[in-house]
């Protein structure tokens, strides 16, 4: 029997990518009650990629680990087999800062660190390291400290916490550094580690750091990256994360892939097309960005290699007809259209996404 693919991914700030997917399921067995729906949350490399993991059958690990600004927090990496993955939001995201005070200056990316450590110990011979949402601009230097580096001033202290603090760096010996098996840094971003590019200037002002801030965090990563590897600045994903890209990259020995198309085949999205009519993909927001790598586009592509239609829902839609054709998208319907205040379609997206599936299942079904 022909059957309907809901992949979405997550409607931030209302409907995780499993609730979506859920919403959208509901609304079309209520519409066409005889059609299968195959509920296949996805993510693209951030916030959501371990609940995507673990809902395609990874098992949960949870440990308490360090927050970004010292603090514990409780966070779970997805093993399966020899295979895990991290997402490094989960312990040091911003949505992990203590009444979401942020810390420019002295967020740390160590909790990231211990995740690794925890993934390793859990049988994990391959990391699936996805970044996204993270606190810091310590170009992974917490990460590493974690894993064994030691980090020292010129009066052979310890460096403390945070991007600001590696511009006193004098020493850096990771001869103690932990071996992780292959990492794969999950991204699409591109950005390099410095410059008016870089993770301090594109990414620090959403962490709180004002101009001077922005300045002084690039200014401290040079240092840090002059002690590590140079070079590895200029490759392209070093400023992801606030440049927990650049140590994965340019110490872990770390390869770069697509976050979208990595986590689909991690989850084996494939085997879902097969006798599908229809793939129903989507996010909170359908705009440009989402046409650079964003969950949507990875399985509006994959359905259009398999030859099946592909529509998005999104809670707001800021894509005209030709863009949306263009990027393979037959029709996209947004909650907007049913509630236009942004509050109340937020505060009722579970319902709307729900009543949307349904006028979906009718139209295409």
């Amino acid at each position: 029997m022909t059957h309907v693919v809901a992949a979405p991914d997550k409607f931030k700030g209302s409907l995780t990518a499993a609730a979506a997917a859920a919403a959208l399921a509901r609304g079309i067995v209520q519409a066409r009650p005889g059609i299968p729906v195959h509920q296949v949350p996805v993510a693209d490399g951030g916030d959501g990629t371990v609940d995507a993991a673990l809902a395609a059958g990874f098992q949960p690990v949870t440990a308490t680990v360090q927050g970004p600004t010292g603090h514990t927090v409780k966070a779970t990496i997805a093993v399966r087999d020899d295979v895990a993955v991290v997402e490094a939001a989960s312990s040091g995201g911003l949505s992990q800062l203590p009444g979401g005070v942020l810390a420019p200056l002295t967020a740390s990316s160590y909790g990231v660190g211990e995740l690794l450590h925890i993934a390793t110990e859990s049988g994990a011979t391959t990391i699936v390291l996805g970044v996204g949402g993270s606190a810091s601009t310590d170009g992974g230097a917490g990460m590493l400290q974690a894993l064994g580096a030691h980090l020292y001033d010129r009066a052979g202290n310890e460096l403390p916490p945070g991007g600001a603090a590696l511009a006193d760096l004098a020493r850096a010996d990771l001869t103690g550094l932990e071996q992780l098996g292959t990492v794969i840094l999950a991204s699409d971003v591109d950005n390099r580690l410095l410059g008016l590019a870089g993770a301090a200037a594109v990414f620090g002002p959403q962490k709180g750091a004002d101009l001077a801030e922005v300045a002084l965090l690039d200014d401290a990563l040079r240092i840090w990256s002059d002690h590590i590897n140079p070079t590895m600045a200029d490759a392209p994903g070093a400023g992801a994360a606030g440049g927990i890209g650049y140590a994965a990259l340019a110490v872990l020995g770390a390869t770069r892939q697509s976050g979208i198309d990595l986590l689909l085949d991690l989850i084996g999205f494939a085997d879902h097309l097969p006798g599908a009519s229809l793939v129903i993909t989507g996010e909170g927001s359908l705009d440009e960005q989402s046409l650079h790598g964003k969950a949507p586009i990875g399985v509006v592509q994959a359905a259009q290699n398999a030859g099946i239609p592909a529509i998005a829902v999104a809670g707001r839609c800021q894509l005209d007809q030709a863009t949306l054709r263009k990027a393979g998208i037959a029709a996209a319907y947004a909650l907007t259209d049913i509630e236009p205040d942004p509050a109340r379609s937020i505060a009722n997206a579970d319902r709307l996404l729900t009543e949307l599936a349904a006028t979906i299942a009718e139209a295409w079904l």
